[in-house]
């Protein structure tokens, strides 16, 4: 390896793009885009040109690859994104791109179609997998909890291994694994039905009036580089149009009531998300057999979530950031690590597998 060697690791998602740059086996930076990648492959170029100018000629780089976007309704199926968004990438930056295909090892991008199904929506497994390699060496279990953007992953850690009880999205859905909840884009009338406002418990308009970043913009825990998306009206994302929003959840209006008043139901907002998110850790938790002490592994835009999760569930809480760089990291690259560690999972993966 070579002092100028260059690897990056892409974690290509529906919504978003997260990349990690190492150098000689070194981890220096790690990027979040806004990718609507539904709206066309036009969008990932326009993240492609962004790493070109922070980190140079992507061809002249190695490319470590793991994806969830092939089940954007860009494509007519899982296996036609696995191979478009392959093939995209590889015109892009070169041969010297391995996509992630979980217990299938790594492929090129000419294997893409054979191997469609091991690499569809990997990146929970690379997060794990690194996860579950760092704790084997303590001889300790875990509970890797993911919460992005839009959804969380609870994956189960043991023995140096992950005991995942599904593969597929739809498998761990029905799992509890996969529990369609983010802290960003989730439309809060999918959060609940009935929530409680001055007092009254108040039935939710099924509209797409107001999402999760509303509700963490006004708690404060939403960090503003990770708010990359339009609010549902178009209107400011700030205290006051997240109010409006709010209030238009159960026909009123943000001037209704004061900025505490709509802080107040945020909180409603937030134990009713935390709420769906336990159940379902709940679930796994009973499932796999993990241990009273096992940890909770926060990783995610969504980790202060992770956090009281913990605490719910009377578990200690590790950062991956802190499993994968040790608690003396620069704290502002240990932030980032949390936001995009299935990017820097499948980066440290791939140098690993390499002698890196």
């Amino acid at each position: 390896m070579t002092s100028d060697d260059v690897l990056i690791g892409w974690d290509v998602g529906g919504a978003h793009v997260k990349a990690s740059c190492w150098r000689a086996g070194r981890l220096v930076d790690v990027r979040q885009w806004a990718c609507p990648l539904w709206q066309g492959l036009s969008h990932l170029d326009g993240v492609l040109d962004a790493a070109t100018q922070a980190w140079g000629p992507l061809p002249a780089a190695r490319h470590a690859v793991t994806m969830s976007g092939e089940m954007t309704d860009l494509f007519a199926h899982r296996e036609d994104g696995v191979r478009q968004i392959a093939a995209h990438l590889r015109a892009r930056c070169g041969d010297h791109l391995r996509l992630y295909a979980g217990p299938a090892g790594w492929v090129g991008a000419d294997e893409a179609a054979a191997q469609w199904a091991a690499i569809a929506s990997a990146n929970w497994r690379a997060t794990a997998a690194c996860s579950s390699k760092r704790l084997g060496t303590e001889g300790a279990e875990g509970l890797l909890v993911d919460i992005g953007s839009t959804t969380t992953d609870l994956i189960a850690l043991r023995g140096g291994a992950v005991c995942s009880l599904g593969h597929t999205d739809a498998d761990r859905l029905v799992s509890g694994e996969l529990v369609y909840h983010g802290v960003v884009r989730t439309p809060l009338c999918a959060v609940a039905s009935r929530i409680p406002f001055d007092g009254r418990l108040h039935r939710v308009m099924n509209e797409f009036f107001a999402t999760t970043a509303d509700v963490y913009r006004l708690l404060g825990q939403l960090d503003p580089a990770h708010d990359l998306y339009p609010a549902a009206d178009n209107g400011p994302r700030d205290a006051d149009g997240s109010c409006r929003r709010l209030a238009r959840m159960i026909g009123l209006d943000g001037r209704d009531a004061s900025l505490e008043a709509w802080r107040d139901m945020a909180r409603a907002w937030s134990d009713a998300q935390l709420a769906e998110i336990e159940a379902a850790a709940r679930e796994v938790i009973a499932a796999t057999g993990l241990a009273p002490g096992a940890a909770v592994i926060s990783a995610g835009c969504g980790d202060f979530l992770a956090a009281a999760l913990a605490r719910r569930l009377g578990r200690p809480c590790r950062r991956f950031a802190d499993l994968l760089l040790g608690p003396q990291a620069d704290e502002a690259l240990a932030a980032w690590v949390q936001v995009g560690a299935p990017s820097v999972a499948v980066g440290a993966l791939a140098l690993a597998s390499t002698g890196g």
